[in-house]
């Protein structure tokens, strides 16, 4: 057996009455069944009760410690047995619990710290009958109590994220970095669907909690795009997010409680490194449409040689257009911003093919100036000689169709950005980027790169001016 009285001792159960056999083995189930040591003495000092954590811990069996009088000469050195019994047995008349550590001696002769909590038992008058005392291996206290304390501090101050997901996949309990993230207060997210807290990216999140479910915790963390709903609009964020599995400790066979989710927001860090990496990629394409520009004989045919670089991963279609100057015009700029110009008129140069995508084409042999109406993008474009931007809005598809063919646009154009050809101070024409509707809208970092194009395609324009002038009329 693994707990035993000594007659005339009590306990909280009472003691022992005919018929009533039952209280003792329950008080032996929960003995045993206890995660902490624990041993009770009486009033005076004699060992009542030991479980079975006791004697894993320090290897004396309950048949040998019950009836010792305290722990001298078999589980405390005899240097330190009266110190650890006069300890112990202060808690009889002290209120409340009393907390010590004690390095006790195993039945093969180590010796074991453990950290002690003692506290006196009252008998059936409310007088002391003696004391239990529960006790841990130190390093397993610490332990518990580091993870404690992590799990405060992750509560609590950490600089990341940190959720716990229940089953349901419904967020249980929110840390204030993660609240602060999802923009609402802790106790407001509790048991709340994502999918009210987030605009986009539910799914994928619930995919990885799924996944952690059934097969654990990822090898490596993984970058999510969420979009979060603020009260100032929603927001688009970068987590880079890890994921474990929490199972219970107290069932015998790991059953899942949900997952840990801890995220940090990388979006700026995320935001330069595809800026640089696009800075990248387009310094590389001018670099390339200046090398095969290089290679033509016709300067005419090094523009379009631009725009096509240009064009990938940029926009879908790419229109060039030339000022018109009728024969013999020749007014300088200084005339035109005077206001003593006629009204701009543009020929279509070049432009890409609207079908399919395919390199850009010569047209505009004819001369005809294209049907632009009034305060059109490309002709603002002339006349401010600055870059344009232009946006068809959240409309219906059909109404940004109809907005691209009023402007002499294919008709799958819903983003316009129109760059001014500048060269010795000339203003030769402009050149018209656009994007459809699976594109982004144009942005000032966009507005950089068609500057750059539009200048090689400006001094292209320019040097078949002047091979065509030195050529002469044929």
């Amino acid at each position: 057996m693994s707990a035993s009285r000594r007659s005339g001792t009590t306990d909280e159960l009472g003691p022992d009455e005919p018929g009533e056999s039952g209280g003792s083995d329950l008080l032996a189930a929960l003995l045993d069944g206890m995660d902490a040591a624990l041993c009770a003495f009486d009033a005076d000092g004699v060992v009542t009760h030991w479980n079975r954590e006791a004697e894993r811990i320090l290897g004396w069996t309950a048949v040998e410690a019950v009836g010792r009088h305290g722990f001298a000469g078999w589980a405390v050195r005899s240097a330190d047995a009266e110190e650890v019994q006069s300890r112990l047995m202060s808690a009889m008349h002290a209120p409340g619990r009393q907390v010590h550590e004690f390095a006790l001696v195993t039945k093969d002769g180590g010796r074991v710290l453990v950290r002690t909590q003692s506290a006196a038992v009252r008998g059936p008058e409310g007088k002391p009958a003696g004391v239990y005392c529960a006790f841990s291996e130190v390093h397993a206290q610490i332990d518990l109590e580091r993870s404690i304390a992590l799990s405060e501090a992750l509560f609590e101050d950490a600089a990341w994220g940190v959720v716990l997901i229940d089953a349901d996949l419904r967020p249980a309990v929110v840390n204030a970095h993660a609240a602060r993230a999802l923009g609402i207060g802790r106790a407001s997210a509790l048991g709340r669907p994502l999918g009210e807290l987030l605009a986009q990216g539910v799914e994928e999140l619930e995919a990885a909690f799924t996944h952690v479910l059934a097969e654990g915790a990822p090898p490596a963390p993984a970058e999510m795009w969420v979009t979060v709903r603020a009260p100032k609009g929603e927001k688009r964020r970068c987590w880079r997010s890890g994921f474990v599995r929490l199972a219970s400790p107290l069932a015998e066979e790991p059953v899942p409680l949900g997952v840990g989710w801890l995220f940090q927001d990388i979006t700026e860090a995320k935001q330069s490194e595809q800026e640089a990496a696009l800075l990248r990629f387009r310094t590389n394409q001018l670099h390339r449409a200046a090398r095969a520009a290089a290679e033509c004989e016709d300067p005419a045919e090094a523009a379009t040689v631009h725009l096509d670089f240009a064009l990938a991963g940029f926009a879908d279609h790419a229109l060039l257009d030339r000022v018109l100057r009728s024969p013999g015009e020749e007014r300088s700029e200084e005339g035109r911003e005077s206001g003593q110009d006629a009204a701009v008129r543009l020929v279509r140069l070049a432009a890409t093919p609207a079908g399919a995508p395919g390199p850009s084409l010569l047209t505009g042999a004819a001369g005809l100036p294209v049907r632009y109406e009034a305060g059109h993008p490309a002709l603002s474009c002339v006349e401010r000689a600055g870059t344009v931007r232009a946006d068809a809005g959240p409309v219906p598809a059909q109404r940004a169709r109809e907005w691209a063919l009023a402007r002499q646009w294919p008709g799958d154009a819903v983003h316009a950005l129109c760059a001014v050809l500048r060269s010795r101070g000339r203003t030769l024409g402009v050149v018209t980027f656009l994007r459809g509707c699976g594109r982004s809208r144009f942005e000032r970092f966009d507005t950089a790169y068609a500057e750059d194009v539009a200048v090689r395609v400006a001094a292209a324009l320019d040097l078949a001016d002047a091979v065509r002038e030195r050529q002469g009329p044929r």
